[in-house]
C-alpha cells in the first residue's frame, strides 16, 4: 500500500499530489496529459529529486516525512525510463556487470544473472557496445538491469514512447509478462490508454500536478466521460482466457472464471499475427461504437459474437445525438454499446432490459 501527499515545487512547475493511497500490487498506471506531473510525481516517490516534501509510505515504512526521506537506494526500487540511460563506452554485460556491483548482497537473493538475461532476451547482446544498440534492445537491456537488482518495486517512465510500433508490441508482451512472472508492483508511466487497457490494474489519473483520482481499471472504463476515452470513444475492457488453439482459423476467448454455466460467454476472434495462441489469461478491448444492440439473438447473420447482457444505465450526449448503454455480462463485466439516439428510441431501451450485443470487431490485447 502507498500512502502519502507529496509536494514538490520546480520553479514553473509544481507538484501538490493531494492525500492519496492505493495498493502496491500489480500495476498501478500514472495517466495524465503532457505536463500533467506524471514523471514528478515519479521522481517524488522515488525519493531521486531531494526537493520534495510530504508524507510518503510504502507498507509500514516510512520513505518520506516532511523534507526527511529514506535514501534512494534503501527503496528496492528498479528503474527504467525513456531513454535506457546505460553507460557509455561500455557493452551491454558491462553495463549489466556494474549495475550488480552496486546491489548489496542481502538483495541478491532472487533470480540469476543468467535467468534474468535469458528471459529478457538478450544473451546476443552482451558483448555489444551499447551505442550499437536499437531504441528496442537498449531498453531490454534497461528492463535486465532493473531485473538484477531484485527489486521490491519497478518504476517505468514512458519506457515505450520513443520506440516504433513493432517494438513497441514486442517490449510491452516482455513487460507485461516480466511483471506477471516476478509479481514485482509496478509504477508505470504513459499517455497511451492501449496501455493502461493491457497492463493497469488501477490508473492514477493526474493533472495540472494533482491527483485527481485513482480507479481500478474496471472502474476507469465504466463512466463515459473517462479521461481514458479519447477521439475513440469509450472502451470496453474484458478479462477472460484464450484457447490453446485455433478453431477454423479463429481463437476461442472465453469469459473468466464463472461460478454458472450458463454466465459463461465466448467470443471468436481474429488471430492475426497470433498463428500459435496460447491457453493463457487473456483481456480484450472493444470499442463501444463497434458494438450494435438487439432487442433479440440475431440469426443468419455473419456477425459471429453475440453476447447477452442487462442494461445497468444509459448516458446520452444530446449535442452529439449518440447515446452510450453500459451493459452487464453473466459473469459480471461491463461492456459499453455506443448508438444513435434515434436507435435508442426506436428500440425503447431502457434499464434492466435483456439484450443482445453485436460486436463487430474485438482486438487482443494479452497474447
Amino acid at each position: 500500500m502507498f500512502t502519502g501527499n507529496l509536494h514538490l515545487d520546480l520553479g514553473k512547475f509544481s507538484l501538490n499530489s493531494g492525500a492519496f493511497e492505493f495498493e502496491s500490487q500489480g500495476v498501478t498506471v500514472l495517466f495524465g496529459r503532457s505536463g500533467s506531473g506524471k514523471s514528478t510525481l515519479l521522481r517524488a516517490m522515488s525519493g531521486l529529486d531531494k526537493r520534495t516534501h510530504g508524507q510518503l509510505k510504502f507498507g509500514d515504512e516510512v520513505w518520506q516525512d516532511g523534507r526527511k526521506a529514506k535514501p534512494v537506494e534503501q527503496r528496492d526500487i528498479g528503474f527504467v525510463f525513456q531513454t535506457a540511460a546505460l553507460l557509455p563506452g561500455k557493452s551491454v554485460q558491462g553495463n549489466l556487470d556494474y549495475a550488480l556491483r552496486r546491489v548489496p548482497k542481502s538483495r541478491l537473493e532472487g533470480p540469476s544473472s543468467e535467468e534474468i538475461i535469458e528471459r529478457v532476451g538478450i544473451g546476443y547482446l552482451l558483448p555489444r557496445p551499447v551505442e550499437n544498440l536499437s531504441g528496442g534492445e537498449r531498453q531490454r537491456v534497461a528492463i535486465a538491469r532493473a531485473l538484477l537488482a531484485s527489486p521490491r518495486l519497478l518504476m517505468m517512465d514512458e519506457p515505450l514512447s520513443a520506440l516504433d510500433w513493432r517494438a513497441k508490441s514486442e517490449l510491452l508482451a516482455l513487460i507485461e509478462s516480466v511483471i506477471a512472472d516476478y509479481h514485482i508492483p509496478t509504477l508505470y508511466i504513459t499517455h497511451a490508454p492501449v496501455e493502461v487497457e493491457r497492463l493497469a490494474d488501477r490508473v492514477v489519473f493526474m493533472a495540472e500536478g494533482k491527483i485527481t483520482s485513482i480507479e481500478t481499471l474496471a472502474e476507469a472504463t465504466a463512466r463515459v466521460d473517462s479521461p481514458l476515452f479519447t477521439e475513440e470513444g469509450p472502451v470496453s475492457v474484458l478479462n477472460g482466457q484464450t484457447a490453446g488453439t485455433l478453431e477454423d482459423g479463429l481463437i476461442a476467448f472465453s469469459a473468466a472464471h464463472t461460478n454458472a454455466e450458463a454466465n459463461a460467454f465466448q467470443l471468436w476472434l481474429n488471430p492475426g499475427e497470433h498463428s500459435q495462441p496460447k491457453a493463457q489469461a487473456a483481456r480484450v478491448r472493444v470499442l463501444a461504437r463497434d458494438v450494435a444492440l438487439s432487442r433479440n439473438p440475431v440469426a443468419d447473420i455473419s456477425m459471429l459474437n453475440q453476447l447477452t447482457g442487462t442494461i445497468e444505465r444509459i448516458e446520452s450526449n444530446e449535442a452529439q445525438q449518440r447515446t452510450a448503454v453500459f451493459l452487464r455480462l453473466g459473469d459480471g463485466q461491463n461492456l459499453i454499446a455506443e448508438i444513435s439516439r434515434r436507435s435508442r428510441d426506436n428500440l425503447g431501451l431502457a434499464s434492466g432490459q435483456t439484450v443482445t450485443a453485436l460486436i463487430k470487431t474485438a482486438a487482443l490485447l494479452d497474447h
